[in-house]
């Protein structure tokens, strides 16, 4: 599983491959036949009658509940989270819960969903979170996301972006 964005990996991400996600902007553009054919030597091969598959953007909503923690430790921990892991987008939270939300890049749900169980769990002791445990996952692709938000009744976007209290 790869994520976007390129520099040094953020703390605790060491065995990740960080890469970047496409904008779709560039298949409009010429293309220097140079890098064309330096791409084409880099990018790995489908066997016949075997479809590429390709990674899609899923937004992640991911609940945390457990024995009340002190306010100030609990923001605390979800910032350091959120500098860990830098794709989350916001976090709200409580004194004995909270909720996370963030786009994961991911060939399908099971995987999107699969690494959304596992950030908790494997950030628990580098970010200091609290020991809850998961009571809440919802996964949707990008256009139920945005279909939902236009027409009122899905979570509006992220806004402002960062680690709120409820």
């Amino acid at each position: 599983m790869t994520r976007g964005r390129p520099g040094a990996p953020a703390r605790g991400t060491a065995e990740r491959t960080l890469t970047s996600v496409g904008t779709g902007r560039t298949a409009a553009l010429p293309e220097d036949p140079g890098r064309r054919a330096e791409r084409d030597r880099a990018a790995p091969r489908a066997r016949e009658g075997e479809r590429r598959e390709t990674s899609r953007l899923w937004h992640v909503t991911l609940s945390v509940s457990g024995a009340e923690a002190p306010l100030k430790e609990v923001r605390r921990a979800l910032e350091q989270l959120a500098h860990d892991h830098p794709f989350l987008l916001t976090s709200r939270y409580a004194n004995d819960h909270a909720e996370i939300r963030y786009w994961e890049e991911a060939r399908d749900l099971h995987d999107a969903a699969a690494v959304a169980l596992r950030l908790w769990g494997e950030h628990r002791s580098t970010a200091k979170l609290p020991p809850w445990e998961i009571v809440g996952l919802e996964v949707i692709d990008r256009e139920t996301y945005h279909q939902r938000v236009a027409e009122g009744y899905g979570p509006p976007p992220a806004s402002p972006v960062g680690v709120h209290p409820y």
